[in-house]
């Protein structure tokens, strides 16, 4: 699979060093996460695709049929397209880490990914996920350090979803972190707080270039 087989915006950023991988919620393009991107890991070298699914004219990354109801054959198509463009695009740049952050429809494509290819993430945050189904994981997720972050009152992403996507996660061995908030389906500041603790050991790799 090509590195260009989606547009996408690619951030510069220290040769070797970390790559994060942005995915979008829906409605949102490729400019959507690189503001989130910069705030948490400064100067990272950084690659948000767009989602190649028109839903009435909002990108996403994945059809469904309705709200919470996947169409689980795109899903394992468009799963596998982004795997091999991750991997085509960590081939290039050869990165001392590979971390993937999604918010909403870009969470649940980033889970998807990491259940079919737990190796290609050393670290992902998955910001109001739904994973309406119970993962299948190709391999282990043992030791992958993943966060969850989620609203108490999300009309879209139901609580008790992302409680037994957390207890799908530790049961396959992942290092899982668990940040809520009170409110629904929007970021807040808790989140943040909780991600760039997340990410501290890469940003002093990224200083340190080791």
């Amino acid at each position: 699979m090509s590195k260009d087989s989606y547009i996408f915006t690619p951030l510069p950023g220290k040769p070797n060093g970390p790559l994060l991988f942005l995915f979008h919620g829906t409605g949102g393009n490729e400019n959507q996460m690189l503001g989130l991107a910069l705030d948490l890991l400064p100067g990272v070298a950084a690659i948000s695709p767009r989602g190649d699914v028109s839903e009435y004219g909002a990108a996403r990354f994945f059809r469904r049929t309705g709200e919470g109801v996947y169409d689980m054959d795109d899903l394992a198509r468009r799963t596998a397209k982004m795997a091999d463009f991750i991997k085509a695009h960590v081939g290039a740049a050869k990165p001392s880490s590979v971390i993937g952050i999604g918010f909403s429809n870009g969470a649940n494509i980033l889970a998807s990914v990491l259940f079919a290819e737990p190796d290609l993430f050393d670290a992902t945050i998955l910001m109001h996920p739904l994973i309406p189904f119970e993962p299948k994981v190709n391999g282990s997720l043992e030791d992958k350090r993943v966060l969850i972050t989620a609203g108490r009152r999300d009309p879209i992403c139901p609580p008790e979803l992302t409680t037994r996507l957390d207890s799908y996660l530790r049961a396959d061995g992942a290092d899982v972190t668990l940040e809520w908030h009170e409110g629904g389906h929007e970021m807040r500041q808790n989140e943040l707080v909780a991600a760039r603790t997340f990410l501290a050991p890469y940003r002093l790799q990224q200083e340190t270039g080791t």
